[in-house]
């Protein structure tokens, strides 16, 4: 008969587990962002008009490639559906402000409230879809859009909607745009100091073992895309005021995923400081390459297939590699008494 080990000091074996611990706060980062939105106020006042439109550029790109992270990165929410909320945020924003008159920073709340009310509404039947489905969901929904905007007399048709004032000036539009970005950083922020980033991060992995543990999956994933879609229809109405004009081909176009998507890849998925990096890269290479498109988008998809293939965490997690590895490198040299 077998005698089992009855040794008081003999514990169960217990399987490897990965303790998952709430993120710690980054005062540094806090600091750096705030400093950086700060910069974005001021630099209008020195910069020239060409370096606003790029300054312009650069901050609306970093709003819709951080609210995609959040989306993507942190809730596991592969979107191609940015143009959706872009397009119905711009045609909301020219049709309150010609038809009642509203404030600028109204127009843009209301297009926000919209964009939420869109992910109100398409969430019951996109948020039962997972991977690729919803993925391939959200562009079925951006394509509707398009189409309904182009056959529809009563929003201009294929000719669009024209803003009957006069658009700002781009250091004003410059300025709405880092308050945008300072809200997406502040949400971030808040959500990365609470256990919501962890859930969050559960569901992404693994929905269902996060549903077993008590994590009500489908509400947090609503509550990203609302927040997510909101941000991004702010930026559409922010583009609608620049233009003085929309259309459904630019606004509700496939170039707004496809940018914000190659944005947080090439940054870095998931990564804090990833979409700020990527967007970066994609203004300054585009605008470099101004006078050949085709170049551009060659080098773009060059660039996320070899980020994929042998940097998939991004430019953003190389930078911060490579950081922490010189300062364990200078830290064993003053350890060991070099010069």
């Amino acid at each position: 008969m077998a005698v089992r080990d009855a040794r008081p000091d003999a514990a169960p074996s217990r399987p490897d587990v990965e303790v998952v611990t709430a993120p710690r706060r980054r005062p540094a980062l806090a600091v750096l962002a705030f400093a950086g939105l700060l910069a974005v106020e001021i630099a209008p006042h020195f910069l020239g008009a060409y370096a606003r439109e790029i300054l312009y550029r650069f901050v609306v790109g970093a709003v819709l490639a951080e609210a995609w992270n959040v989306l993507a990165g942190d809730a596991g929410l592969v979107s191609l559906g940015t143009s959706s909320a872009v397009g119905l945020g711009a045609y909301v924003a020219v049709g309150a402000m010609n038809s009642s008159g509203i404030s600028i920073a109204l127009a843009i709340g209301v297009a926000a409230a919209a964009g939420a009310a869109l992910a109100t509404v398409a969430s019951p039947g996109l948020l039962r879809l997972r991977g690729l489905y919803f993925t391939v969901g959200t562009l079925a929904l951006a394509e509707m859009l398009r189409l309904i905007m182009i056959n529809a007399d009563r929003f201009g048709g294929a000719t669009g909607l024209f803003l009957d004032r006069d658009s700002p000036r781009v250091a004003t539009l410059v300025r709405i745009a880092g308050a945008l970005l300072g809200i997406a950083w502040g949400l971030i922020y808040v959500s990365g100091a609470t256990r919501l980033s962890v859930s969050l991060r559960a569901v992404r992995d693994d929905e269902d073992a996060a549903a077993q543990i008590g994590i009500r999956a489908v509400r947090l994933k609503f509550l990203v895309f609302v927040v997510a879609s909101a941000l991004m229809a702010a930026v559409g109405a922010l583009q609608a005021l620049k233009l003085e004009a929309v259309e459904p081909y630019g606004m509700f176009g496939l170039g707004w995923s496809i940018d914000t998507l190659a944005m947080v890849i090439i940054g870095g998925l998931g990564q804090r400081l990833g979409a700020v990096i990527g967007a970066a890269v994609m203004v300054l290479s585009g605008e470099w390459l101004a006078n050949y498109p085709q170049i551009h988008l060659a080098l773009t998809g060059a660039l996320l297939i070899a980020m994929t293939r042998f940097a998939p965490r991004g430019l953003a997690a190389l930078a911060s590699d490579a950081w922490a590895g010189a300062r364990r490198a200078w830290r064993r040299r003053v350890r060991s008494g070099d010069p």
